[in-house]
């Protein structure tokens, strides 16, 4: 896994690379809250293939534990994926929440990422 650094004034934000899964369970999503939390960032931008797809079972709640955590911790999260692909009424509507509260947003792109989490 790398960090990579982006900055948007005196934002700092980590996008996480990795050819692997990062985030798995719960306890992996507060690991990495905890890794970037201890290098200076508080937003992050991690990329839907590096989260295990039990992640958008809703029906399993792994992705409301773990995005609760990042809204405890206080840390926004961008996750960056084509999103069109989840059939289920529950994921979209999910995703539209998230994305309406402002704290979690699922985006596109890298660079509709970085202009959320730099708010």
């Amino acid at each position: 896994m790398e960090i990579k650094e982006h900055n948007s004034g005196t934002v700092k934000i980590a996008e996480i690379i990795s050819d692997n899964f990062v985030i798995q369970s719960e306890q992996d999503g507060l690991d990495l809250i905890g890794n970037i939390y201890y290098q200076g960032f508080d937003r992050m931008v991690v990329h839907e293939k590096n989260i295990v797809q039990g992640f958008f079972d809703l029906k399993n709640k792994m992705a409301g534990e773990i995005l609760q955590k990042f809204s405890n911790y206080r840390v926004k999260l961008a996750i960056v994926g084509d999103f069109d692909k989840y059939n289920s009424k529950s994921v979209k509507d999910f995703i539209r929440e998230s994305n309406k509260l402002g704290h979690i947003c699922f985006v596109k792109t890298v660079q509709e990422a970085l202009t959320f989490l730099s708010k």
